[in-house]
Formats: C-alpha cells, structure tokens, sequence
C-alpha cells in the first residue's frame, strides 16, 4: 500500500493540547497557579481526589487517536491514579522547560514522560519506575552516502531544538571531534514527528534521537536509518519532587505489583511494536473511520457474529491495516494470515494481498476456532479463546484448557485460569504433562495480544457513534 508522508504529522500531536474530561483528559494549569508552590504528598492528593500528572506529547507518552487519549505514559499514569483511587488530571506541555517548571512549582505531582538524566536533573529531582536505558543516535536517510560514525558529521548541518538534551549532547560532541558541526536550531514548538517528516522528504539530512523512540519510527518509515551512536548510555524514566515520600512509597508499591509489571509488557507490546499514532500515518485513514476498510469489515463481521469493530481491532494489531506487509515469519497482508492457512481458506499467491479476500479466510478461519470452543457458553469468554487461537495456535490453547481443569481451574475462564496455564506451557513441568498433545508454546506474545485486540476494540466502541 502506498505510503503518505508527505502531510504534517505535528498536526494530531497538536491537538492533544487541547482538553478534555478531569477523569480522563488533560487540561493547562490555571491562571496564577504557574507561580504558586502547592508541594503536597500523598494524604493531600487523595484529600484533592486529584493526582495532576504532567506530560509532553508524543509516540509513547500522549496523543490524541480516534478521539481518545492514548500512550504508553498516558495508560499508565491512568492505572497509577486508580490504584490510588483518585481521579486524573493530566497535564500536556509544549517544551520539556515547562513541564519541568510546572513540577517544580508544584503545578503537577509528577512527570509522565521518558525524560533522560542530566546533572541537573537529578540534582533537584528524583527519576523514578518506569525507567529505560538508551542512547542518542543520528536518524538520516537510508542510502550510500549514510553517516557510519560520529566522527563523519564535521561539515554536516545537524537540526535541533535549542538548549534540548540533544543540543547540549551535539555541542560535546562538536568539542570531542574539532568542531565543524553546523547546528543549526528549530523553534521549540517543531515536534519529533515533524523533523522525521523532514529527513523522508529530503528537507534536512540529519536529527538525533534516542534509540529506543527512533526504533518506533523505524518500523514504520523503512527509509529511516538510526543505527549511528552518538551518546552514551542514560537512563531515563518519570520524575518526582524529592518532598513527597508518601507519593514515592506508594509508586514503587504500584510498579512491583504483578498487574503492573504485566501492563507494561502489554503496553510495551501496543505502543512500541503497532504504535496507533504512527500507523495511522502509515495508511490513510478517511475521517470518522476506524480503517479504510470498515465497510469490509461490516460486511464480514457477522458471519462470526462478531461485532465489526472486534474484527477492526484484529486487524490493527495484526498489521496495523498495511494490507501489503509481509511478517518476519511469513504471514501475509491485513489479516497477517500463513500462506498455507490462507490456502485452505480459499487464497492464492496472487490474492494474499487483496484486503476482501483477506479478510474473508480470515473469517473463515475464525469460524473454525469458534467451533472448537463452541462448549464456552459465555460469548465474552469464547472470544477470547478464539483471539488466542487465532495468534497462536488453537490446539494449545485446548493444552492450556486441559492443565486448567487438571487443577482444579474453570477451563472455559480465560483470565487467571487458562491465560495462566498457558503461559506455563514453556516449562517441563507443565508441558509433559499427560493431558498436554501439542508440546511447549512460548505464551507471552498470545497473552499480550488478547489484551491489546480487547484494548484497541473498547478504545474503537468508546470512539465510534456507528453501528
């Protein structure tokens, strides 16, 4: 499918300044309040009923997509205030200087967004969970003429935000190699997003970015190169006022918990490997649709009794609606089907790609799980069943059935029952059981994938006025 790049993707980063509900939404900080110090810790956030969360847009922190608020810091911080049981007020800042100024005052309680350690950073604050590990690369175009080494930029013109991370990095590194780096400034109100537009339509040659966020970009913009260090390794993570050691304790209960170390690993999943924002860049989405291809799915949908945007939400996260990608593995166009299942479902070489006939051996492959799990009464259950069939095979998840009911667990229960045993058939233990026919699975990527297909589909339902 025919990438387009060539529109202003700052555009839906825009509008995620703008404001939506206290519960959900982000709002700016009210008149008068950007000079007045209200530190308070935990007793008087849930006095408040209000933790206020600061953040910068963004691929993994906030965005706007299909109307709701979205992002891997964004999810988080929302599962953070319900395990504290108060509401959400989150914060959306136009440069790193004012959220940073914002926490400072005592505007927001926290930053939710991958900010990377500086000196100065952590002279004043405290870089809490979740935290990663990166370091700045040169994104450039793929070609010949692609820098290898650092060393390469003397002479070349390298665009950057004034006084940003970025900026103090390239002027150190303008002193290691003997000058000749022409830095050249962007205002602070020009996104990431609008840079690496500006390096695939050849209007600059060069921006750093740290790797693990030019990864994301590359897996959608083939023509992206990120692979040239520049930095060292830095942490990076969320930060804290070192006054609130009520608020601290309770962060670092929130991220040991089991439920959230599992949240991560799907969110990491959601926005990291199918990112919402990026791909709805990567194909063009008409106005008020969920994908270009909603009719089909309508049309489609109810041969499995399944509502269309069940089917959407498949499709997104099997191959974000790109009908001509290919996996790693081999799978095929939207519906990422085999080539020998799509076979048996009515498919050829020549057809694989076409999204009707895609769809259609899709269906027809889900109808054939359904079956197999035709004795779940619960229709709610059954789907998920089916999702984890559909992605990784559906005799092991009957393994995972027969471990459920050989102790003592509802096999006809995904969640906590199932789910959990199926995540055991990694192990001897569990796989050489007598009951299990079909031998180890590895479960993490099925289990992340239930979770995001039922996430992006509530997401879809909660967005969408059609029927």
């Amino acid at each position: 499918m025919k990438k387009h790049i060539g529109y202003s993707l700052l555009f839906l980063v825009f509008l995620a300044w703008h404001s939506c509900s206290k519960a959900t939404g982000d709002a700016s900080p009210p008149a008068g309040q950007e000079t007045a110090a209200q530190i308070h810790d935990l007793k008087a956030i849930q006095t408040e009923d209000t933790l206020h969360v600061g953040t910068l847009p963004g691929i993994t922190s906030f965005f706007r997509f299909q109307k709701n608020g979205m992002g891997y810091d964004y999810e988080l911080t929302e599962n953070f205030a319900r395990y504290l049981d108060v509401q959400l007020q989150l914060h959306i800042a136009r440069t790193e200087t004012e959220v940073i100024q914002w926490l400072k005052k005592g505007t927001v309680d926290l930053i939710a967004c991958n900010l990377h350690e500086t000196k100065e950073l952590k002279d004043t604050f405290l870089f809490v969970p979740p935290q990663t590990e990166s370091y700045q690369v040169l994104v450039q175009r793929q070609g010949r003429n692609q820098i290898q080494t650092a060393y390469e930029l003397a002479g070349k013109t390298v665009h950057v935000r004034k006084n940003s991370i970025y900026h103090k990095r390239l002027a150190h590194l303008n002193e290691e190699i003997g000058g000749n780096i022409n830095i050249t400034f962007v205002p602070d109100s020009i996104a990431t997003d609008e840079l690496i537009k500006q390096i695939l339509n050849q209007q600059i040659d060069y921006t750093p970015l740290f790797h693990d966020e030019a990864a994301i970009y590359r897996n959608y913009f083939k023509k992206l190169n990120h692979h040239t260090p520049i930095g060292f390794p830095q942490q990076g993570g969320w930060l804290m006022r070192k006054d609130t050691p009520e608020l601290l304790a309770a962060l670092s209960e929130w991220n040991e918990k089991a439920a959230t170390i599992r949240l991560k690993a799907r969110l990491e999943s959601k926005y990291k490997l199918h990112n919402p924002y990026l791909a709805g860049h990567k194909v063009r989405i008409p106005t008020g649709a969920i994908s270009p291809y909603d009719d089909l799915f309508r049309k489609y949908a109810p041969e499995i009794d399944w509502d269309w945007r069940l089917l959407a939400s498949m499709a997104f996260h099997e191959s974000t609606f790109d009908s001509a990608t290919v996996s790693p593995a081999g799978a095929v166009g939207l519906m990422q089907l085999m080539p020998r299942t799509a076979e048996i479902y009515g498919m050829d070489s020549t057809s694989f790609f076409l999204p009707e006939e895609n769809i259609k051996a899709a269906v027809g492959y889900l109808k054939d799980i359904d079956k197999l799990f035709r004795k779940i009464s619960n229709e709610d259950e059954r789907v998920k069943f089916v999702l984890a069939g559909y992605n990784g095979g559906p005799y092991h998840i009957i393994d995972a059935m027969a471990l459920a009911e050989r102790y003592g667990k509802n096999p006809h229960i995904w969640h906590g029952n199932v789910e959990y045993f199926l995540e055991q058939k990694g192990t001897p233990d569990f796989y050489m059981d007598s009951v299990v026919k079909y031998g180890p699975f590895h479960a993490n990527e099925t289990v992340r994938y239930v979770d995001n297909v039922l996430s992006t589909y509530g997401d879809y339902l909660s967005s969408s006025t059609q029927n």
